[in-house]
């Protein structure tokens, strides 16, 4: 029993680690992506070298890897890899990129953190998150989202007083438009998560899967492409700063993140995944005000406590919810035990009863 439950801790701690790097990684990523469309990247190129970076750098260790693992390729699988191309690469980055452009990084992180509303939303309604309402964990993890959303909603609404003492360049660049994009990115990443559940319980090699959507990603970008950027001067890579920016992108944002944070799908659950990305937000606070200069406020520390007691509440309730299950399937078993010596002893005497 000691060493089965030493194994469960490093598992959670070993995933609740990676999810922390996968928010350090989107966090750079934001600010990467406000550089690279302020030195004039094309939208559309932009994410064309991303992912053929992500592409070429994945594909060799899923071939490797995983080639015993690796379930047949049918028909029907490859609609899925399309689908979740459709939704997690083109939908999600082409959307995300467009609201960024009339947004600042801090806001677009800030957007982002409807997600984990609305994945719980979807897994919900498609019964691939169990949630009691009547339960102490049903109740912690819809507390826990509620204060993660909210927290991040005090950082964007509520300024507050000024904590450093040095003078910020205001970046907000919020507009309609911006709200509307990043809205339709969030809807997108949410439902990318959801759908990629039931796919990895059919298809669990994870780098193989990636690989079919980057490709199919890859595929649709490219068809957008030749009708938006037709012109062979907006595909050429003009100065250093430009080539860090996409290789950031590609081997970072997309080929690690990816894969990441599939295997935490695979691990933890869209749900569980999903109510992380608050901490992207005070990472994007963070990193602006110490690389970019931004002002830190009073409303940014409430909504870090706020985000703070949200994971602690969710990550509380998962437990308590795995608890429960055990607790209950031991209860099966024992019940199971203690009935099976009657029903020999009854099944015996109808037997001898039988001329």
């Amino acid at each position: 029993m000691g060493k089965n439950s030493v194994v469960v801790v490093s598992e959670k701690t070993k995933l609740v680690f990676v999810l922390l790097a996968l928010q350090l990684c989107f966090a750079g990523f934001h600010i990467v992506s406000r550089v690279a469309l302020n030195m004039g990247i094309s939208k559309v190129v932009y994410p064309v070298y991303r992912n053929i970076i992500a592409l070429l750098l994945i594909t060799p260790f899923a071939y490797l890897l995983e080639k015993k693992e690796r379930p047949p390729i049918t028909f029907s699988m490859l609609a899925h890899f399309f689908f979740l191309a459709l939704i997690g690469i083109t939908a999600n980055q082409g959307f995300y990129l467009l609201g960024l452009y009339y947004a600042s990084p801090t806001f677009a992180s800030a957007m982002q953190n409807s997600v984990p509303a609305i994945t719980f939303l979807m897994a919900s309604a498609l019964r691939l998150e169990k949630v009691n309402f009547w339960r102490r964990d049903g109740v912690a993890k819809i507390l826990g989202t509620s204060a993660c959303v909210g927290g991040a909603t005090v950082i964007t609404l509520y300024q507050g007083p000024p904590l450093l003492h040095h003078t910020a360049v205001n970046r907000v660049q919020s507009s309609t438009w911006g709200c509307i994009y990043l809205m339709a990115h969030c809807l997108s990443w949410a439902g990318w998560m959801v759908f990629q559940a039931p796919v990895l319980r059919k298809y669990p090699a994870k780098l193989t899967l990636t690989s079919f959507t980057l490709f199919f990603g890859l595929i649709q970008f490219l068809l957008i492409a030749a009708f938006l950027e037709p012109e062979v001067d907006r595909w050429k890579i003009s100065s250093v700063e430009e080539l860090c920016t996409i290789l950031y992108a590609g081997i970072v944002a997309s080929g690690m993140v990816l894969f990441l944070q599939t295997w935490c799908i695979h691990k933890g659950g869209p749900v569980f995944v999903a109510v992380f990305l608050p901490v992207q937000t005070l990472l994007v606070a963070a990193m602006a005000a110490l690389i970019l200069g931004d002002q830190l406020f009073l409303g940014g520390i409430i909504g870090a406590m706020l985000i703070m007691v949200g994971l602690y509440s969710v990550l509380w309730g998962k437990s308590e919810e795995k608890k429960m299950g055990s607790s209950e399937k031991e209860d099966m078993l024992t019940k199971h035990l203690l009935d099976a010596p009657t029903n020999r002893k009854e099944s015996s005497n109808y037997e001898s009863e039988i001329p």
